[in-house]
């Protein structure tokens, strides 16, 4: 085992303790506690720029036993709060991985905790919710004061955290080497010939540049609040929704470009960029009990009839139609009459911009995966089709959309 040692605690906003050792840092921070389920992949979840907020429980016991490498890294920094883990591993067995886990944690100032049972704490998260907690590791820690300091940090709802993590200037996404080599060498000889596409950074993963890079497109990176016009001006073939954190629905100038937007050029979003291209639709948003976070998360796809095993990060969703209400309240999901026997004729909507389809429904719980306008080039996912970490089943959509720019151009 490895760590600093020091006592380390994990403090529920319900007054909950659980008590562990440090790791890494030491310190007391505060935020959303919420779990993943990936087994593999953890250094591109804590660099995951959706988890600003939010403190991340790692359901898989060992964590750390291939090492760590920057170009697993999803962004520049670690945004989430804190780590919560059963056993960390300080090793770096893979020869492309010559970092070591608790070190790099140690070096970017991350508190963690670990020795805690992890399947009791996601056991209590998924029974009451993600809900405010203390992570906490160091000397004279008052267990009565983390509890009471967990009671009083806010809640997600209601909170733009976009404005805290958005780029300040627009930028030209260049790849680096180490995304050359994830992208490949073949795709490399495609860069920037094709596609001129805006991406809104709120909170934008690497893996989505480096997708959009492999199939042909030339990126431009603007903050969140860029208006409509100012993203016009820059004459693209295509508009990209990144990922992010936060209440989608307290991200309204967002909301307010993207209704600028359609119709106008050729849209795809994902993760926030699916709830915000909701909302600007007209649909609503709203908090999931205790989110969806892993790699292995089965959404069927109702066009293709196909179901994609997809890696996950979201705490809100779209809220689904009275179809598949009716299916999820009946406890039905698989079976007979249940979400996954429903058509793609069941799921369509009319909206101010025109008819769309539900294109996707998570074969967990119904939730709305995938949406698409019929009149206007626009559509989105809720999952993360780039993986970053997990399963490369989605990888077309990055494809799709390179078809609805050639077809609108």
């Amino acid at each position: 085992m490895y760590g600093n040692r020091a006592p380390g605690y994990v403090v529920l906003g319900d007054g909950t303790v659980f008590r562990g050792f440090g790791v890494a840092a030491s310190g007391r921070v505060l935020g959303e506690i919420v779990f993943n389920t990936s087994m593999t992949g953890y250094q591109e979840v804590v660099s995951d720029p959706s988890y600003h907020g939010q403190m991340v429980v790692f359901t898989y016991p060992l964590i750390g036993n291939y090492g760590t490498s920057s170009k697993h890294l999803e962004s520049a920094r670690v945004y989430s709060q804190a780590v919560v883990m059963r056993e960390p591993v300080n090793g770096a067995w893979n020869r492309s991985c010559t970092g070591k886990w608790v070190d790099w944690l140690s070096s970017c100032g991350v508190v963690g905790v670990a020795g805690v049972d992890t399947r009791a704490l996601t056991r209590r998260i998924r029974e009451h919710g993600a809900m405010p907690a203390c992570v906490a590791a160091g000397e004279d820690l008052d267990p009565e004061e983390l509890v009471d300091a967990a009671r009083n940090h806010p809640d997600l709802r209601g909170r733009d955290l976009v404005t805290e993590i958005t780029c300040a200037e627009p930028y030209e996404w260049v790849p680096e080497p180490e995304d050359q080599v994830l992208m490949g060498h073949e795709s490399m000889t495609s860069y920037g010939r094709y596609f001129h596409v805006v991406a809104y950074d709120y909170g934008i993963k690497r893996s989505i540049l480096r997708l959009l890079g492999r199939t042909g497109c030339r990126v431009t990176v603007v903050p969140a609040y860029w208006t409509a016009e100012q993203v016009l001006s820059l004459d693209p073939d295509g508009v990209f929704l990144s990922n992010g954190p936060g209440d989608p629905a307290a991200v309204t100038y967002a909301v307010e470009n993207i209704r600028g937007l359609l119709g106008k050029r050729p849209i795809f979003g994902i993760c926030l960029g699916h709830q915000l291209l909701a909302l600007a639709l007209g649909l609503n948003t709203y908090k999931l009990k205790f989110g969806h976070r892993g790699a292995n998360h089965p959404v069927r796809n109702y066009v293709t009839g196909r179901v994609e095993i997809t890696s996950q990060n979201h705490g809100f969703a779209v809220e689904p139609p009275d179809v598949v209400k009716r299916s999820v309240e009946r406890g039905a999901i698989l079976g007979p009459g249940g979400v996954a026997s429903l058509t793609p004729r069941d799921l369509f909507l009319d909206t101010d911009f025109g008819p769309i389809q539900i294109t996707h429904l998570n074969l967990n719980d119904g939730t709305v995966e995938g949406l698409r306008l019929l009149d206007i080039p626009a559509f989105s996912v809720q999952y993360h089709p780039e993986a970053g970490p997990g399963p490369h089943d989605s990888w077309y959509l990055f494809d799709e959309f390179v078809k609805l720019m050639a077809q609108v151009r």
